[in-house]
């Protein structure tokens, strides 16, 4: 059949794109590499020094996963022509549409993983901080935020990732006025790096007894969460820590002592805080790294020789430059405004199904 035929072209279309992602991927050398971290965690003094050996066994993790995630699609490839090949043999109609559901599952795959072959930043497999701001507007903006919040840990949660709330201060109402989490997992920074920006929102308000059409702005801001091992010089004195009850969910230990920690870089007007931790020390401690890892990546990304080039103006948040419009009514639809991607079913945005926006910020970036 024709339909059959075809699918073998377009099927043996991807086999280069196939290939090329074996060498982006660079699995040969990924195999030397594994072998040799591998003898490495044999050896009787491999635990001598802790840090160092969960670091390979880390590292031994990722060159494992990444072989075993090319093997299953070039698996699948072979699958879809010999599903392809039993359709023309047999001249069986009926398993079109299992192959055309298998060639499209296979497309999407291939393309998500040539995309992460993308991120080779270099701090793009590190976790990422996130943190939301409402924007002005009271109770509106307060609660689009924490539907923000909500949307990236059903992200997280998608894809196998771990998240922990860092900082939460409620609205007024309801929503929050602003929160921090953590993601962790494989290249968490380098997917949600360009989700950081301001997000708008259209809907008739809930919160509007007169069910009027709101416009409401939060922004997501999102930092790389930097290993302790970058040498950044921080000065004592250019740091002022408040100390403050926690608020928000956080369990038993919420709202008992003043074990929530508000750090303030005094020359940038930088601002971190944590409260989610049981203690004060440990609070401290999270929130230097916040710290830490912000201004280094603010460093680095404004092409900076040190930390004191950093100006405060930086920090500002801009609220008429969004990034992407989430409409509720009079129709429904989440576009963003960089790469021109939409989805319609902003039920399934909202419930954290934002790859597409991602993929097409990657591929964006990656053609110019």
């Amino acid at each position: 059949m024709i339909e059959f035929d075809d699918y073998k072209q377009k099927i043996n279309g991807l086999h280069p794109a196939l290939e090329g992602l074996k060498q982006a991927l660079k699995l040969d050398e990924a195999v030397e590499e594994l072998e040799r971290l591998e003898k490495e965690s044999a050896e009787e003094s491999f635990w001598a020094n802790l840090e160092n050996s969960q670091k390979t066994l880390q590292r031994i993790k990722q060159l494992k996963t990444k072989g075993q995630n090319y093997g299953r699609l070039a698996g699948n490839w072979n699958d879809l022509m010999a599903l392809c090949q039993m359709g023309i043999e047999e001249d069986d109609e009926s398993l079109l549409p299992e192959l055309a559901d298998e060639f499209k599952a296979f497309s999407e795959a291939l393309e998500a993983a040539r995309l992460e072959t993308l991120l080779s930043g270099e701090y793009d497999n590190c976790a990422a901080i996130v943190s939301f701001h409402a924007g002005a507007g009271g109770t509106e903006a307060q609660d689009w935020a924490q539907m923000l919040y909500r949307m990236y840990t059903r992200w997280a949660e998608r894809h196998g990732m771990k998240y922990k709330t860092l900082d939460w201060l409620d609205g007024e109402e309801a929503g929050i006025k602003s929160a921090s989490i953590e993601i962790e997992g494989d290249n968490a920074y380098g997917y949600l790096k360009s989700e950081g920006g301001v997000h708008r929102l259209v809907r008739i308000s809930p919160f509007d007894a007169s069910g009027r059409r709101h416009t409401s702005f939060a922004a997501v801001e999102v930092t790389p969460m930097i290993s302790d091992d970058v040498e950044i010089e921080i000065r004592p004195e250019d740091l002022k820590v408040d100390t403050y009850r926690s608020s928000g969910a956080g369990g038993q230990h919420v709202n008992k002592t003043e074990s929530a920690i508000r750090i303030t870089h005094i020359p940038t007007g930088l601002i971190v805080a944590c409260q989610m931790e049981r203690s004060q020390h440990q609070n401290r401690e999270v929130a230097m790294r916040m710290l830490r890892s912000k201004l280094v990546e603010i460093k680095e990304r404004q092409h900076l020789d040190k930390i004191s080039d950093i100006k405060g103006e930086q920090m500002k948040i801009e609220w008429g430059s969004q990034i992407r419009s989430y409409v509720f009514m009079p129709y429904t639809l989440a576009k963003d405004n960089r790469t021109g991607f939409e989805n319609g079913n902003i039920n399934a945005v909202m419930d954290g199904e934002i790859d597409g926006f991602i993929n097409a910020f990657l591929s964006q970036q990656a053609e110019g």
